[in-house]
């Protein structure tokens, strides 16, 4: 089964999805068929084989759910030190400007707890802590207005004007117009 983008299942529906393999095992105990157990469990027939192997080589543990397997990798005190470090910046930690960017978030838990996370993975961290991404409320002071104006006007037309000439040729690349 195919989940939702970034999910998988809650504490509940994988309890749901054991109880199911617990009642397969009761089947595969009665010698009950595989088509039969998928029918009447209402899942397909190859989830019943792998079930069925699965507690011919371990027993019923086999079939037991291993928990979730995005289970925090800090602890609670972890995420109160990483939370304090954040807040301390980014100048203390050695990067030149006071921007935290997901990128150096995950180098600065690396360096702190020796726990490698993926970019997705300390964004959803930060987000599950109430952590927000953020956008300065105004610009820069370093700002020039007349140098920006003068981009507009001069050379982003250069740089957004066609490659291709606009004249008539052939459709085909490698013939060229017949006349």
């Amino acid at each position: 089964m195919r989940y939702a983008q970034g999910g998988g299942l809650t504490d509940a529906g994988r309890a749901a999805r054991e109880r199911i393999r617990l009642q397969a095992v009761e089947r595969f105990e009665r010698r009950e068929k595989n088509r039969e157990i998928a029918a009447a469990l209402r899942v397909s027939e190859r989830s019943v084989q792998r079930w069925c192997r699965q507690w011919r080589e371990r027993g019923e543990a086999g079939v037991l759910s291993k928990g979730s397997p995005g289970r925090p990798r800090l602890s609670e005190k972890q995420v109160a030190k990483l939370e304090r470090e954040l807040e301390r910046g980014p100048l203390v930690h050695g990067w030149v400007d006071q921007r935290w960017t997901l990128a150096r978030v995950k180098t600065l838990i690396g360096w702190l707890f020796h726990v490698s996370y993926t970019v997705e993975g300390t964004w959803r961290l930060l987000k599950r802590h109430g952590w927000s991404w953020q956008q300065p409320a105004r610009r820069a002071i370093e700002r020039d207005d007349d140098a920006v104006d003068l981009w507009k006007k001069e050379v982003w037309p250069r740089v957004r004007a066609s490659r291709r000439p606009a004249t008539d040729g052939s459709s085909s690349r490698t013939r060229p117009v017949s006349r």
